[in-house]
């Protein structure tokens, strides 16, 4: 065993890893897990009834953790896990990880391919680093607070667009059963962008369009209500490829907030004003 592997792995099984290190290593576990659901990718897995779906579900969820939990742990022993997904507001002082072991299981679970793996340290409520694999292409976004976001190790820019009017935008829906008036202002939001963007996409999951905002392949994405798994690793992604996060009145986002949208500096305003309903 080289001196270097050796450093590494005793500095994460004692806690004290870089943060450096600590990226490249959660990267692997995201890795590892990923190629675990891949494998059970495949034919629409069919449900009658509410609980068929969410038992299907959580055993893709299942499945993934078991890779991710003891991994993670041996990197932060002293941090905690979100236990709820699909929870947001602040979280209390110290290291948390906030993953999400299926994000878009959904789609998972209906054979199409848009779904990923993530993994967020957060300290003291700000995002740290961040890991998003891809199983079904291969490809791993990370990003460091201070030192950039990457794709496969290439770094990631936001576009340069400078007209909503020519900007490709995206949306999402938090997550199922929302309430009506978060109902109505989604459906105004969207009707606000197709007049005023190109193209508007609509789907889930978030993250994954985010990442597209990261890599300057779409230009903007808001959303309206939201989990922290849903928008921590997207929103560190996007803000270290040099793009623009806030709530979609334009004010600073915290997990706390109502709203949110990143996008590239040149269209931000204009999205602002657009989502002003």
């Amino acid at each position: 065993m080289s001196e270097s592997i050796q450093t590494t792995e005793i500095a994460a099984t004692t806690g004290y890893a870089s943060d450096t290190d600590l990226l490249e290593q959660t990267a692997d576990a995201v890795r590892a897990a990923g190629s675990v659901l891949r494998e059970r990718f495949g034919a629409v897995v069919r449900h009658q009834t509410r609980e068929e779906l969410m038992s299907a579900l959580a055993a893709n969820d299942d499945a993934a953790l078991e890779i991710l939990r003891p991994r993670l742990s041996l990197l932060r022993p002293e941090a905690r896990f979100v236990e709820d997904e699909l929870a947001g507001g602040a979280l209390p002082p110290g290291e948390w990880w906030v993953v999400d072991p299926a994000e878009g299981n959904v789609n998972h679970l209906h054979a199409l391919p848009e779904w990923a793996v993530t993994a967020t340290l957060v300290r003291d409520n700000q995002p740290v680093l961040t890991a998003v694999h891809l199983p079904l292409t291969g490809e791993t976004c990370t990003a460091l607070a201070g030192a950039g976001a990457h794709l496969d190790g290439r770094p990631l820019h936001v576009s340069r667009t400078t007209d909503l009017g020519l900007s490709l935008v995206a949306t999402s829906q938090a997550r199922p059963d929302e309430n009506e008036e978060v109902v109505r202002r989604i459906g105004s939001s969207i009707t606000a962008m197709l007049f005023d963007a190109l193209v508007v996409r609509t789907s889930v999951p978030a993250t994954l369009h985010l990442l597209n905002v990261a890599a300057g392949r779409i230009d903007a994405f808001w959303q309206f209500a939201g989990a922290r798994a849903d928008l921590l690793p997207g929103a560190l992604l996007v803000t270290e490829a040099g793009g623009q996060i806030s709530d979609a009145e334009g004010r600073p986002w915290t997990p706390q907030s109502e709203s949110f949208l990143a996008a590239a500096p040149g269209v931000h305003a204009q999205a602002v004003t657009t989502l002003a309903l």
